[in-house]
């Protein structure tokens, strides 16, 4: 191939991938750098940035609110993620088996993952209204108490978490794609040496499930921590006590209502580089457990 035939070739390649690379640039490149260089400035948008170094980043860890609202996100996401996998991974297993309207339930199960975010948050406002909530019309008569949910410190926080539970629907579609891949052959060989069926998951099915596992904890990782509407919506200012007051939501109020962008740009990159070492360290973790099929 002549060299003038290949200089042809890379540019007519380079001029298709002129719009992705111009995309990429003005949309993610661009805001990401700018954000960065904000951090160590002191810029409310009505003025121009004033360079302040690594101030902002020293006022953070003065910030009781920084420090709360971190501490929050982390204990969403503890519980959050190994419960959610715990739960998504069961219903997967369950809508796996050949039962008489599987497809039905297979929908039904996955149907909450559509409802969009802000009606989500209406409704589960209505089922755990103290007063008139459908949750306390159920338990008032049987225990013979009207807890307030929505106003309680201890169960506030724990909302949110069952509230994320319920809808893993798509992590539990993605963990049922993972189980029609894993071959037929090791549960007949299993069977033949009389394995249980809880010897049988616990030795075939997760460990071949085991790249879908670590694929959705990566990927829970990094949602968990970027949770907005629903606390923004259900729990007004972190209400009650600031229990409810996640990161992202303060991250927003800091950018938006305080008008201290380079305040927030800073919390934005701590955020950031949080959830990198934390995908980090899980992808190390997981990877050397993880089974592939080549392997």
């Amino acid at each position: 191939m002549s060299k003038t035939k290949v200089t042809n070739q890379t540019k007519a390649g380079l001029l298709f991938a002129a719009p992705w690379f111009i995309g990429f640039s003005v949309f993610l490149l661009y805001p990401l750098l700018k954000s960065l260089y904000n951090s160590f400035t002191e810029y409310t948008i009505l003025t121009p940035p004033v360079w302040i170094g690594l101030e902002n980043y020293s006022d953070l860890l003065k910030d009781e609110l920084f420090w709360k609202s971190l501490g929050n996100s982390f204990y969403y996401a503890l519980i959050a993620i190994p419960l959610g996998t715990f739960v998504a991974i069961g219903l997967a297993l369950l809508l796996n088996q050949k039962v008489k309207g599987q497809a039905f339930y297979r929908t039904f199960f996955f149907l909450p993952s559509l409802v969009p975010v802000v009606p989500l948050a209406i409704l589960w406002l209505w089922l755990f209204n103290g007063e008139s909530g459908i949750i306390n019309a159920i338990v008032e008569p049987i225990f013979h108490v009207k807890p307030n949910w929505l106003g309680d410190v201890k169960l506030a926080k724990n909302i949110m978490i069952v509230m994320s539970t319920w809808g893993v629907g798509n992590a539990m579609v993605i963990y049922l794609a993972g189980l029609q891949q894993v071959p037929v052959a090791l549960y007949e060989a299993a069977d033949l040496d009389g394995a249980s069926p809880a010897l049988k998951t616990w030795r075939i099915t997760l460990p071949m499930l085991s790249p879908v596992i670590m694929f959705n904890v990566v990927m829970s990782i990094i949602g968990s921590f970027q949770v907005f509407a629903q606390p923004y919506i259900m729990f007004p200012g972190g209400a009650p006590e600031r229990t409810t007051y996640f990161f992202s939501v303060y991250i927003y109020d800091t950018a938006f209502r305080d008008n201290r962008m380079g305040y927030a740009s800073a919390m934005g990159w701590i955020m950031f580089l949080i959830i990198l070492v934390l995908t980090y360290v899980a992808i190390k973790y997981m990877d050397k457990r993880v089974h592939y099929e080549a392997n």
